[in-house]
């Protein structure tokens, strides 16, 4: 391409980022405003009002000026690369201002509220917020950063106005699985779903016992895999079986690959058992479970029921990576901790709101070493295609998307192995360092004590970014940043020239 038609052509196109991403802005500064519906049962908190108000005001007024100044004529299709460009700044604009109401109305330091955004958006759970000090508003708005988060920024823009053609933009949000052909309709399908669990969690926590406004925060949260809770005990507090069991209903409907979901929904349970990542869960929670049992909870309580209960509890919050609790960890052996740090950087299901490895890529490696045990026995001229099932068919996966997956895997853990020797180095031990940073790395939100208002700053930024890499999963935010940095000095030198 000539270099006048491609720079006419790259500043077209980041036009139309630019109105894109400001209609992501426009939906994250109402969302901010949300919580404030909160003043109609707590008026006496109005004086916080103006912490939410400002920021998210003036976000949204600037995503509304963006749009209306930028947007295309006509919608076209985003690359993968353009809509990862979108999705970092979108959520560097949710990380930085989203920590304003938390600085204002919480009293957190800059530090700490950009570590509390970015655990609520990212569905993470860690916090430094004192939950019994601060107002209705900041709670609620924990809540809704999760929820939001959960679903996705991209989700919630396009099922709300519409947006690009195309599947870059969700692509890029983690999203790359259509439950329709038609991109739109699909989305909808995903919030319609989303919200459908949020709303039956909601009942389900009151009729549990819970007032209305824990069983909101506590639907929302537990939804999104996010596990932000409204009292210190987290589900502890209650010690009740039944909003135990309504908790676990909604972890692992969260952990649940929303195309899964969409099958369970439709009835179609031959395609719900078939399902890889299924199966995978089918296995790993009992091995779990039993482990925590038999070398932990059975000797750290004194009833058989209590010990079951935190069990199956504890194994499915850090497996669905969504960081409820029941009890405190420090009771809990080597092999227990063991288990809690490799299921937390598994995860849940890909394209769900649970974060990890994903179960879907540990299987398809699984598998892997299967069909490389077979394809050696098999005479040199056969042709071997390995395949999985995928709903009610059988999608093949060749070598291309496994060295992909082993990549993936590789940095993960690679990234995994860096923070886990950073935090040891402010002097935690290597066990709390493993299992915090997993957590961090996971969106999990599970914690021994590490992550706390009086940790070091540089552990708290180095958590913010574990975070924010694990929710978006780090080949996007690379490949947008690669991609803007690349165009952005293309355009400076042909600008300068």
């Amino acid at each position: 391409m000539p270099p006048l038609r491609q720079e006419q052509f790259l500043r077209q196109r980041y036009r139309a980022i630019a109105a894109y991403t400001g209609l992501i802005f426009f939906l994250l500064g109402f969302l901010m405003v949300a919580p404030l519906c909160a003043l109609l049962a707590w008026p006496g908190e109005a004086g916080q009002a103006w912490w939410f108000l400002l920021p998210g005001g003036g976000l949204a007024a600037l995503g509304a000026g963006l749009w209306r100044s930028l947007r295309p004529s006509e919608p076209a299709p985003l690359t993968t690369p353009e809509g990862a460009v979108i999705i970092i700044l979108a959520w560097a604009a949710a990380m930085l201002v989203g920590a304003m109401p938390l600085m204002g109305a919480a009293g957190l330091n800059f530090t700490q509220a950009v570590f509390e955004a970015t655990s609520g958006w990212t569905t993470t759970g860690l916090s430094v917020v004192d939950v019994t000090k601060v107002s209705h508003l900041v709670l609620l708005y924990r809540s809704t950063m999760q929820l939001a988060g959960g679903a996705g920024l991209a989700i919630l823009m396009l099922a709300a106005f519409g947006g690009p053609l195309g599947v870059g933009l969700s692509t890029a949000e983690g999203r790359e699985r259509q439950l329709v052909p038609h991109v739109r309709r699909s989305t909808r399908l995903v919030v319609s779903i989303y919200a459908g669990y949020s709303l039956a969690g909601l009942v389900a926590l009151r009729l549990a016992g819970m007032d209305w406004f824990d069983a909101i925060n506590h639907s929302f949260c537990a939804v999104s895999t996010g596990g932000f809770s409204t009292r210190p005990e987290s589900i502890g507090y209650w010690n009740s079986p039944l909003v135990e069991a309504v908790i676990i209903a909604l972890m692992i409907l969260g952990n649940l690959n929303f195309l899964t979901s969409y099958a369970l929904l439709k009835g179609r349970w031959r395609a719900v058992f078939r399902n890889g990542e299924v199966r995978l869960l089918a296995f790993l929670l009992p091995v779990g479970i039993v482990v925590l049992f038999t070398t932990a909870t059975a000797a750290m309580f004194p009833s058989l029921g209590k010990s079951l209960r935190v069990a199956v509890f504890e194994t499915i919050t850090a497996l669905t990576t969504t960081g409820y609790s029941t009890v405190g960890y420090k009771g809990f052996g080597a092999a227990a901790t063991l288990v809690f740090i490799l299921f937390m950087l598994i995860g849940g299901g890909i394209c769900s709101t649970a974060g990890g490895i994903k179960q879907f890529r540990i299987y398809a490696l699984w598998r892997a070493l299967f069909w490389e045990f077979r394809r050696l026995l098999l005479p040199r001229s056969a042709v071997s295609r390995p395949e999985i099932w995928d709903g009610d068919n059988r999608e093949p996966v060749d070598d291309a998307s496994l060295r992909q997956i082993a990549v993936f895997v590789f940095l993960y853990l690679a990234l995994f192995f860096i923070g886990s020797v950073l935090l040891t180095a402010y002097g935690f031990s290597l066990s709390d360092s493993l299992f915090e940073f997993a957590s961090a790395l996971g969106t999990v939100g599970l914690s021994v004590g590490v992550t706390s208002p009086t940790a070091p700053p540089m552990v708290l930024w180095a958590e913010t970014f574990a975070m924010l890499l694990g929710r978006l999963e780090f080949l996007v935010v690379g490949i947008g940043l690669v991609k803007a940095v690349r165009d952005g000095r293309w355009l400076i030198c042909k600008s300068g020239t």
